[in-house]
């Protein structure tokens, strides 16, 4: 089983940039597909992003496209989300997440693995 630590979170400005880090141990992430997750209080957990490494296919929520990207670095077992233009509603709870390696999934509950989620206050 993998486990995941997520890095990165922080307050800032309406129009700023952070970069979330997930640094995976136990197994490689190439054998995952790997996807970014947010919850905000009150409201359930959504996708952000996902990746599947196979097929290189990559989802982006509508709210993000444009502005957030996500990345991996094998040689360091980790997988970061680039958040460019950061908006107040952008503020959430953000996790990563691996599970099974073929397909692009948006539902939580197809991920095996999750971090403990790092916070991310965007302020206007």
């Amino acid at each position: 089983q993998v486990q995941l630590v997520e890095s990165g979170g922080g307050l800032v400005q309406a129009g700023g940039s952070l970069r979330l880090s997930c640094t995976a141990s136990g197994r490689t992430i190439s054998n995952y597909a790997m996807a970014w997750f947010r919850q905000a209080p009150g409201t359930e957990r959504e996708a952000v992003v996902a990746r599947s490494w196979y097929g290189g296919s990559t989802y982006y929520a509508d709210s993000v496209k444009g502005r957030f990207t996500i990345s991996r670095d094998n040689a360091k077992n980790a997988v970061y989300l680039q958040m460019n233009s950061l908006k107040p509603e952008d503020t959430a709870v953000y996790y990563c997440a691996a599970g099974p390696p073929y397909t692009v999934m948006t539902m939580s509950s197809a991920y095996d693995a999750w971090g403990q989620g790092t916070q991310v206050t965007v302020s206007s």
